[in-house]
This record gives C-alpha cells, structure tokens and sequence, in this order.
C-alpha cells in the first residue's frame, strides 16, 4: 500500500497545484476584467463629455426654438382666426343692413306694383260682365 499511497500523494500535490494555478488564472482573469472595465467606462466617459454632451446641448436648443415656434405659430392662428371671425361677422352685418335698406327704400314700389296688378286684374275681370250681350241672345232671366 505503500506504493499507491505515494501515486495517490504525487496525484493530489499535482492537482493541488494544478488548483493553485487555476484560482491564480481566475484572479489575473477577474484582475484584466476589472482593469477593462475601468478603460471602457473611462472612455464612455470620455465620449459622454466630448460627444454626447454637446449634442444633447444642440437637441435641447432646437426643442427650445421649434417650441418657441410653435408656440408663435399657435399665436398667429388664434389671431388669424379671431381676425376671418370678426371679418366676417362685419360682412354679415353689413349684409343685414343692406338687405333691410334696400327692403325699406323699396318696399313702397313693391306695394305700388301690387296695387296696380290687382287694378288691372279687376278691370280684366270686370270688362266681360258690363259687355252687351248679342243680338239673338235672350237677356237676363229674372
């Protein structure tokens, strides 16, 4: 047993180191892992502060003006809009008012019109009725 005994020594010595050796490579990896990380986040970083920063600068400042557009286009339009409403407001005044004086100013030839149709439909009407009757005609039975 001695014999194996030594084997089973030198087996378990080799994977000892073998096991040292592994836990050193998961430290070194772990270590360059660590030290990667940093580097990158450094540069993102880096890239933040020259990059990205300025751009969101200019993005903030385009929203600000296309808001303060919008807001001075929104403007316009409630004027403009107030402006078409009181415009025709006034028109459709205006139109009431021209439609009432004409009305007023000819009311008198209409009636006048009127007045002499109803004249000439009576004497229309009332020429047959005095007429003579014919000759051969027996008059009106009483």
């Amino acid at each position: 047993m001695d014999g194996n005994l030594g084997t089973t020594n030198l087996l378990l010595g080799v994977m000892a180191a073998v096991s040292v050796l592994e836990a050193l490579l998961v430290l070194g990896v772990g270590i360059a892992a660590f030290v990667a990380y940093r580097r990158v986040m450094t540069l993102v970083e880096g890239l933040e502060t020259r990059q990205v920063a300025p751009a969101m600068a200019r993005v903030n400042a385009i929203l600000d003006d296309v808001k303060s557009v919008s807001a001075t286009v929104k403007e316009e339009t409630e004027w403009v809009d107030r402006a078409i409403r009181t415009t025709l407001d006034r028109v459709d005044d205006t139109a009431d008012r021209v439609r009432s004086n004409v009305r007023a100013k000819t009311r008198w030839i209409v009636g006048a019109i009127r007045g002499l149709r109803v004249v000439i439909e009576g004497v229309l009407q009332s020429s047959p009725r005095h007429q003579q009757p014919p000759a051969g005609a027996a008059g009106p039975v009483m």
